[in-house]
């Protein structure tokens, strides 16, 4: 039995975890460091630990120790996918509710992956460690033992390939203390998907359908939707398919993500394994009514999956979009400052994981992620106009924020049709085009409650469309749906 969980990360995340541990009658104790005092996960904490970094495994272990606890959660980021944290809990005599260090190691190493997909049967894109035939380009130089677009270089023609595998070596090296990297085939105008798998340490495996994760900026998502409208019956059967054989693969153990990329002609390919919880987790929860934290805990706690998949069904369709603290016109500079005022929507349908309120601070220190605005509803047509209504109603100012992009992109014809890939943001120039400045009677008015029976979403939306907009926050709107398991749109 799990008593006592120490959460080893910070904001929405952290938040997040701590709801699903208190439903489940564990206790959470929550850490901070310096530049997050005060920050809303360690105040909404029951108990908190001051650390000197997120990223220090002997001092989480220290810490899990000091506090009583059991075991650890890593969220995802920082430690998530360090197989030496795993290693160390099991050496301290801690539970990690993860992956066995082996399978993070083995799928950290995008070379060493790769390999193990092939030999399972799964299908790849073709790599190479050196000079690819001159027929394959364009290709892409990536690291090996990294992600997140760092140490990535896309190449048009065999003459620039030395350099920018020399550039890419360094950024990796610098990025994650790994210089290796190596050259993949480069396909244009794939989309994004990935499969949510879940495995215990018993032997069985199951895929908790796709997601559509194609919508992407500097090759980090910032929207994500299920089921995705390129995926059949008989596709998403195909690609569910090889997503269990390369779970089977490294005996996976907790709650994992196998992604792909689809070609236009229809062809999958293995491209990584999230050895970790998805910041996207969230759509795939709305559809299906589980709660993919709970089933963590319980595969960490030794138990069988409690189902087999034939019982997994999708209901409706869910969208997510990433709130960022940056600006989209000025090629996504990230934005600081405090929450002056924060309007959080709410409604039938909708989900907010935030990690921050008015008055929270936003630094440089950490990523820019604020908040996942999250909507489910009955069709997809029917998600995006919540979508839409819910980036009206979220009113964020203090810091510059990506609300009205995402609301452009939520608002154009190719989103609709479900016409999406990867350079979706490069067809798209006229997305970034700059909202006006705030006026200061917007900013006057958003401060002022607005009486009972107004047009509050009007109002509220031209606001945020003139301006700024940012974060999260708590009420109403920031819990989770009452109604998982019967579908979350039952009251509207």
């Amino acid at each position: 039995m799990i008593r006592k969980v120490l959460i080893a990360n910070r904001s929405e995340i952290a938040i997040r975890i701590s709801y699903t541990l208190r439903e489940m009658g564990i206790e959470a104790a929550a850490v901070f460091t310096a530049p997050d005092e005060g920050a809303l996960h360690a105040r909404l904490a029951r108990e908190a630990h001051l650390v000197t970094s997120y990223l220090d495994i002997d001092e989480m272990i220290r810490t899990a120790k000091d506090a009583a606890a059991d075991a650890i959660h890593p969220g995802y980021g920082f430690l998530s996918e360090n197989a030496a944290l795993s290693a160390a809990c099991a050496q301290a005599g801690i539970v990690f509710i993860g992956p066995l260090p082996e399978t993070i190691r083995r799928m950290g190493d995008k070379l060493e992956s790769k390999r193990v997909m092939q030999q399972a049967g799964v299908p790849v894109v073709p790599i190479w460690e050196g000079e690819p035939p001159d027929c394959e380009y364009p290709v892409l130089v990536k690291a090996a033992g990294g992600g997140g677009g760092k140490g990535m270089r896309l190449v048009e023609r065999p003459a620039d390939l030395a350099g920018a595998m020399a550039s890419a070596s360094r950024e990796a090296a610098a990025a994650f203390g790994d210089s290796r990297v190596f050259v993949e085939k480069y396909i244009r105008h794939p989309r994004h998907i990935e499969f949510q798998i879940l495995g215990d340490s018993h032997g069985n495996y199951l895929h908790v359908f796709e997601r559509e994760c194609s919508i992407q900026r500097r090759h980090q998502k910032i929207i994500e939707e299920t089921p995705s409208t390129a995926v059949t019956a008989e596709l998403r059967a195909e690609m569910g398919a090889a997503a269990l054989a390369a779970a089977r693969a490294v005996r996976y153990r907790g709650a994992g993500t196998v992604e792909f990329i689809l070609d236009p002609g229809g062809r999958f390919y293995f491209l990584e394994m999230n050895t970790r919880l998805q910041v996207e987790h969230p759509v795939t929860e709305l559809t299906t009514g589980l709660d993919l934290v709970r089933e963590q805990v319980r595969i960490a706690s030794g138990e069988k999956l409690p189902y087999r998949q034939d019982d997994l069904r999708q209901t409706g369709h869910s969208i997510e979009c990433r709130v960022y603290a940056e600006i989209p016109e000025e090629n996504f500079r990230p934005s600081i400052g405090t929450i002056e005022i924060y309007e959080p929507p709410s409604g039938p349908g909708i989900r907010l994981d935030s990690g921050v309120t008015r008055g929270s601070r936003v630094s440089y220190h950490f990523d820019p992620l604020l908040a996942k605005l999250i909507v489910c509803a009955p069709t997809r047509e029917s998600a995006i106009d919540r979508m839409k209504r819910a980036l009206d109603d979220f009113v964020l100012l203090g810091v510059g924020t990506n609300i009205e992009f995402l609301r452009r992109i939520i608002a154009t014809d190719d989103f609709a049709l479900g016409r999406l890939d990867t350079a979706f943001l490069d067809r798209h120039p006229e997305l970034f085009t700059a909202p006006s400045e705030v006026p200061v009677e917007a900013i006057l008015a958003a401060s002022i409650p607005l009486p009972p029976g107004e047009g509050s979403r009007e109002a509220r939306g031209a606001r945020t469309r003139q301006g700024e907009a940012s974060s999260e926050g708590e009420g109403s709107g920031t819990g989770f749906p009452d109604a998982w398991t019967s579908g979350p749109w039952r009251n509207s």
